[in-house]
């Protein structure tokens, strides 16, 4: 008996759905589940955000390029799956009554929906990298500017992201209060699991001044949150 393996594939209808947020249909998906389409999505983020790293990198040096494509996909994907774990625990507890797999299918489709927009931007970023000051001559400026640029595409895509996946917990919560609720605490904890990852991680975008690396020098020292508190002493270092 011979059997064949059918390709990892989303067709452009579930991907519309998927991007329009359709709470009624994706709460289906997620309630039933299905290994080919939940794959799909994976491959939506890996693809999607490993464009998008690439052309965040690329500013700084091909090599660069590379590294974030590679990390940037891989810090999506730890923070679905760190935050799915505590999600489904905070859910039961809030008044949302879904199992893990629900919880971690709802965040995948938040993930997927995010890295489908930054993958769309990818080319514009890449336009904007080969259009901004050149890196020698004016290293501060160009930083600068990309970064900013990168700031507001990630919000962007972070916050459509977001949106369906609040859309989504209405839909399975029956009501908008135990949805924010809900989405509160889910917010919460992807920001310190995924703002802490990031923070290992770096570099991303490649400051002009430090060497091209995959981790720097001693990226597990310290955290986002005690740098943010530094940058807020020195700046007020009077009060």
């Amino acid at each position: 008996m011979q059997t064949s393996a059918e390709p990892i594939k989303i067709s452009p209808a579930d991907f519309a759905t998927l991007l329009r947020g359709e709470a009624r249909t994706i709460s289906g998906w997620s309630a039933e589940w299905n290994a080919r389409r939940f794959a799909a999505q994976i491959v939506i983020i890996i693809l999607g955000a490993g464009f998008y790293g690439a052309a965040m990198g690329w500013w700084r040096a091909p090599e660069q390029a590379l590294f974030v494509a590679i990390k940037f996909p891989l810090i999506i994907l730890l923070t679905a799956l760190g935050n799915a774990l505590l999600n489904g625990m905070l859910a039961p507890l809030l008044g949302l009554n879904i199992p893990f797999r629900q919880s971690f299918a709802a965040v995948v489709m938040s993930c997927a929906i995010t890295s489908a927009i930054l993958g769309a931007f990818a080319p514009l970023l890449a336009f904007a990298v080969w259009s901004a000051p050149p890196l020698e001559a004016h290293p501060v400026a160009a930083y600068n500017l990309i970064k900013l640029a990168h700031v507001g595409v990630i919000t962007f895509a972070g916050t459509v992201g977001n949106a369906r996946l609040l859309q989504l917990l209405v839909h399975l919560g029956g009501g908008r209060a135990v949805a924010f609720r809900v989405f509160f605490a889910w917010l919460v904890g992807n920001l310190f699991l995924g703002s802490q990852l990031s923070w290992i991680a770096r570099p991303f975008i490649g400051a002009p001044e430090l060497p091209v690396q995959f981790f720097r020098d001693g990226a597990m020292k310290g955290n986002f949150y005690e740098n943010v508190f530094g940058a807020f002493v020195q700046f007020f270092p009077n009060h």
